[in-house]
């Protein structure tokens, strides 16, 4: 599971907040485009390498989409900017760098199906919140 934390890290490391800002205002245009070719586009563009990060091949359930998968973090992100007073591509920097990256990203768990309050609330408490 480290391994693939690092991975998620790299990327929006290589990204910077001025790209990540940038793709934050053409969102509403980018999501209309060709996922793949997008992703391989800035793959190519930020010299982004290839990774070990693979939770798709593990999953036992339904894959979520990559629209399902990036509602579930713009709510967190959301939650987090608001909450901090700070831009979201802080936000967006902090979370994908955090502990619960990787957590939502394990399809097998039960955190990428949590509601967005629990998310928000294991997030700002550092680990998963107990029943």
């Amino acid at each position: 599971m480290d391994r693939d934390f690092i991975v998620r890290k790299e990327v929006v490391n290589r990204f910077g907040l001025a790209a990540i800002e940038h793709l934050l205002e053409l969102a509403d245009i980018y999501h209309c485009e060709d996922m793949d070719k997008l992703v391989s586009d800035f793959v190519e563009k930020y010299s982004i390498p290839t990774g070990i990060f693979d939770n798709v091949a593990d999953c036992r359930y339904h894959v979520p989409t990559y629209f399902d998968i990036g509602k579930v973090y713009k709510r967190l992100i959301a939650a987090v900017a608001g909450y901090k007073n700070i831009p979201y591509s802080n936000a967006l920097t902090e979370v994908y760098s955090s502990w619960i990256s990787p957590q939502i990203d394990a399809y097998n768990s039960s955190m990428y199906f949590e509601n967005p309050d629990y998310l928000f609330q294991s997030y700002l408490a550092g680990e998963p919140l107990k029943d």
